[in-house]
């Protein structure tokens, strides 16, 4: 039984064009208590190979994410799938913006112990207990008000693209490092302020509303369905429009744009960009901001070393890459000293 990939990115890439059919790139996750991971694992994997769904999905014992793509042909049989589990009936569904057939290569279904990591051991935690869930309308009038603090759930990475008007953008790197950060900047409004959350789909707000309310905050509100869902219903309501920028989304688009505003520069001349790349040399792998004059001149890579050693046979880079452990400390995110104009 087939329980893996079995073709590379690039021949999944081949069969796509060769195919020339729509596919719908979305996202969902849903938090429940999932007994036998392993097996629920191995059950979406037979199913959605079979579907030919493409993407990321992590099961834990707490739930399910998903980021995934699903031929348009076969989305009514993927959401009859999902509709047969109890827990993932009528899940709500986050439609891309921007569509991209390529979007994910393989599919990857991981089993994880959370699928959000927060670095919380805390038994008493009880991640159901959540914040309460606004619309797009409901969002609007709140983050309007004085008794409010807006508070974007998300890495500076994120943020550094795109944003809702007056909201705190913390400096982090992780989900888990915001946790604390936050909680101690507003810990004397515990009681006296609306705690107003957002994320890409929901999933991180989700989590922090239940972590903040478990922490004593009183007020407690998250943005229903993230930045994906509102943008949604400001499109279809004709609503003001209170995010400025890209949203930035975990597949090979890297973001999706929610307004033509600019916010963010390249990270290496300065000039207003909001392009995410990846270092061309897979030493390195950097994610960085990088406009089309500068990817040009560095031949796609973050730096003039490794614009030095892409330029070198792939033969000699796999042997300088020979050792070195794939960790966070090789694949960071905005952060290099050969980066003069990243965020600060």
């Amino acid at each position: 039984m087939q329980l893996y990939n079995k073709l590379s990115a690039k021949e999944r890439a081949a069969l796509i064009d060769e195919a020339g059919e729509d596919r719908l790139t979305l996202s969902f996750y849903q938090y429940a208590k999932i007994g036998n991971p392993h097996l629920f694992r191995n059950h979406l994997f037979i199913a959605w190979d079979e579907l030919e769904v493409l993407g990321r999905i992590y099961v834990a014992h707490e739930g399910i994410n998903a980021q995934l793509s699903v031929p348009a042909k076969n989305f009514e049989k993927f959401k009859a799938f999902l509709d047969g589990i109890y827990f993932l009936e009528n899940v709500r569904l986050n439609i891309a913006i921007e569509q991209d057939a390529k979007s994910f290569l393989k599919l990857k279904v991981k089993v994880r112990p959370k699928i959000v990591a927060d670095g919380l051991n805390d038994e008493t935690f009880d991640v159901t207990n959540k914040g309460i869930h606004v619309d797009a309308v409901t969002f609007n009038e709140l983050i309007e008000s004085e008794d409010v603090v807006l508070v974007d759930m998300r890495n500076h990475y994120e943020s550094e693209i795109g944003h809702f008007k007056n909201a705190i953008t913390p400096d982090v790197d992780t989900f888990r490092d915001s946790l604390d950060l936050i909680e101690e900047d507003l810990k004397d409004h515990k009681e006296d302020k609306k705690l107003v959350m957002y994320c890409t789909g929901g999933i991180r707000c989700e989590k922090a509303s239940a972590y903040y309310k478990h922490k004593g905050f009183k007020q407690v509100y998250q943005l229903e369905g993230g930045i994906i869902e509102y943008a949604r219903q400001v499109e279809q309501l004709k609503l003001e429009n209170k995010f400025k920028g890209k949203n930035f989304v975990f597949d090979h688009r890297r973001g999706e744009r929610i307004t033509e505003d600019i916010i963010s520069n390249c990270h290496q001349c300065g000039k207003p960009c909001d392009t995410h790349v990846n270092c061309a040399n897979e030493a390195c792998h950097l994610l960085f901001i990088q406009c089309d004059e500068c990817a040009e001149a560095m031949n796609h890579t973050c730096s003039d070393d490794c614009k030095e050693i892409v330029a070198l046979p792939e033969e000699v880079q796999k042997e300088l890459r020979k050792g070195i452990p794939n960790s966070n400390k090789i694949f960071k995110k905005g952060r290099s000293e050969k980066l003069k104009f990243q965020r600060k």
